[in-house]
């Protein structure tokens, strides 16, 4: 690396690439590198799909944790936990806590109303097929015919 320097005007790629980024950044400002990266992200999800992003943040996850062990993720967690505490104030957690647990309440409601006309639904099913067998004269679905206003049965 020494004899690169040496030479007149030569650098390394390493180099080259980091003066480049931060011309583009000088001239064009954060923002640019959070819109492209955006876009490139938006590009690999409709090309690979969510999966994807699955897997790599998984293996990252299994990485970070072999290399500083399952301890770092405690310590992250609780900055994390103490900042936003700093930040949105102490009632921030109890607040989407209830909201949370509100949600739950609305999800379970709603599985149980799905579970009981999946119920109805089935017994209606299992219903049906004893009401045909019986033929039409019997069936309930069919009503028998009144009187017309002149006593004809139409």
């Amino acid at each position: 690396m020494q004899q690169d320097k040496d030479n007149k005007g030569s650098m390394t790629v390493a180099e080259a690439g980091r003066k480049g980024g931060e011309t583009v950044r000088n001239e064009r400002g954060r923002e640019f590198y959070e819109t492209i990266g955006r876009k490139g992200g938006a590009t690999v999800k409709a090309e690979r799909g969510r999966s994807f992003y699955e897997e790599i943040g998984r293996k990252g996850g299994e990485t970070v944790k072999a290399e500083r062990g399952a301890k770092f993720y405690e310590e992250i967690g609780k900055k994390g936990g103490d900042r936003v505490k700093a930040t949105r104030g102490p009632n921030f957690y109890e607040e989407i806590g209830r909201k949370g647990g509100q949600k739950v309440k609305k999800l379970i409601e709603e599985g149980k109303r799905a579970a009981r006309a999946a119920m109805e639904k089935q017994e209606g099913a299992a219903a049906a097929p004893a009401a045909t067998e019986e033929g039409p004269e019997t069936s309930a679905a069919a009503p028998p015919s009144e009187p017309s206003p002149g006593g004809r049965t139409e």
